[in-house]
């Protein structure tokens, strides 16, 4: 079954408009003028739509569910830290709202090395690992 086109152009904006206020609030965060993170309820209320549309949007538009572009970007803001060699892994943890612990288990989870590993590569590679640029541009599904 086709989607309409009129339909796809909502989904789009639905998308874009999620994944800039998404690095909005993450520039935010990471500057101080946020205290804390927020939720994707909490976008959903930001963009005037429910929790449930937006997830279910984003999904059929992007074949992601919100939650992937959000971590996407806390990765790599734990990236680009994890390159500064003053700060520890539990600052960088307590700094993105993780324990030390579970930190280390979703760095993991995303890299497949911890991050005490990724910085080991990180200066053996004298700092030419890639961090991405992630949430930038949603490419649909194809129908």
């Amino acid at each position: 079954m086709k989607i309409p086109k009129k339909y796809l152009g909502r989904q789009a904006e639905i998308t874009e408009s999620f994944i800039q206020e998404m690095n909005k609030h993450m520039d935010d965060f990471m500057a101080g003028r946020a205290e804390k993170m927020i939720h994707i309820k909490d976008f959903a209320e930001i963009l005037c739509l429910h929790p449930a549309h937006i997830s279910n949007v984003i999904k059929l538009y992007s074949g992601h569910h919100p939650c992937f572009f959000y971590e996407e970007r806390i990765m790599k803001e734990a990236k680009i830290m994890l390159a500064d060699p003053s700060m520890t892994v539990a600052a960088i943890a307590m700094k993105l709202t993780y324990d030390s612990s579970n930190f280390t288990k979703f760095f993991k989870e995303y890299e497949r090395i911890t991050p005490s590993e990724y910085r080991r590569l990180l200066k053996e590679s004298s700092g030419e690992l890639e961090v991405k640029d992630f949430g930038k541009s949603v490419s649909p599904l194809k129908t």
